[in-house]
C-alpha cells in the first residue's frame, strides 16, 4: 500500500525540515502544503526532496489538507496521513495509526490524546476547549469519540475520495467527523503522544494550526449551523 503523508504548514520555517526528516522513514511520499507562509517555510521544505505545494493566499489548514488530499489521490495514494508541521506529533507513531487501515479494521483512524498517554496539554485546552468540542460533537453527531479535534488522522483512499473538506478554517476536524458519520465510514481511535511547545494554542490565539480556542469553537458552531 502506498502511504502519503500530508503536512499543512504555515510559518513553520524552524520546524518543517526536522518534521519532514522524521516522517520520511514511515511513509512512501511526503507532501507539504505551504499555506502562503510569510517566512521561509516553503524554501526550507523545498530542500528536503519531497513534494511541496503552495497556496498563493493564506486559506487555512482545512484548505491545505484538501489540497494535499487531492494531490495524493491523483498520485496513487492508498492511505493518507494528516500530520502537523509544528513538531507536536511523533513520527514513529504513524505506524500505529496506519495499522488499522492496513488490517482493514477501519476506514478512518483518529489519534487521541485521551487514551492513556500523558501530554503537557495547556490548561485552557484540556479543561475548556476540548470538553466543549466533545459536547458539541456529541449533541450534533451523537459522537462519543474522545478527541474529535485531533489533527493526527489517517484516511483510506476510499474515505478520502468521499470526504471533501469544505471548511477552510479551524472547524475542519468537525466537518471530517460529520462526514465520517454521514457516509457510515468505520472509525477507530488510537492513542498518540502530543508535545506542546511554547507557541501552542491559547484561548485567544496561537501559531501554526492554532487560531485560538475561541475561534475554533466559533467555527465549530457555524459549521453545524450551515450544514
Amino acid at each position: 500500500m502506498k502511504i502519503f503523508c500530508i503536512i499543512p504548514a504555515y510559518n513553520e520555517e524552524k520546524n518543517i525540515a526536522k518534521v519532514i526528516g522524521e516522517v520520511k522513514h514511515f511513509v512512501d511520499e511526503v507532501v507539504v502544503v505551504d499555506d502562503c507562509s510569510a517566512d521561509k517555510t516553503f524554501e526550507q521544505a523545498m530542500t528536503q526532496n519531497v513534494s511541496v505545494l503552495r497556496h498563493v493566499i493564506n486559506r487555512g489548514q482545512g484548505a491545505a489538507l484538501q489540497t494535499g488530499n487531492e494531490y495524493a489521490l491523483n498520485h496513487g495514494a492508498d492511505i493518507i496521513v494528516h500530520f502537523d508541521a509544528d513538531g507536536q506529533f511523533l513520527a514513529k507513531e504513524i505506524k500505529d495509526v496506519v495499522q488499522p487501515i492496513i488490517d482493514d479494521e477501519a476506514d478512518v483512524v483518529l489519534g487521541s490524546r485521551f487514551m492513556g498517554i500523558d501530554s503537557n496539554m495547556p490548561w485552557s485546552k484540556k479543561y475548556i476547549i476540548m470538553p466543549i468540542a466533545r459536547l458539541v460533537n456529541k449533541i450534533f453527531l451523537k459522537s462519543t469519540l474522545t478527541d474529535p479535534q485531533n489533527g493526527f488522522r489517517v484516511l483510506s483512499r476510499a474515505a478520502a475520495q468521499k470526504i471533501t473538506i469544505m471548511n477552510d478554517g479551524s472547524a475542519h476536524c468537525s466537518e471530517i467527523l460529520h462526514k465520517i458519520y454521514r457516509y457510515k465510514l468505520r472509525v477507530k481511535e488510537v492513542p498518540i503522544t502530543v508535545v506542546y511547545n511554547e507557541f501552542g494554542q491559547t484561548l485567544l490565539g496561537g501559531k501554526g494550526r492554532g487560531k485560538g480556542g475561541i475561534r475554533i469553537l466559533k467555527d465549530l458552531f457555524i459549521s453545524f449551523l450551515i450544514d
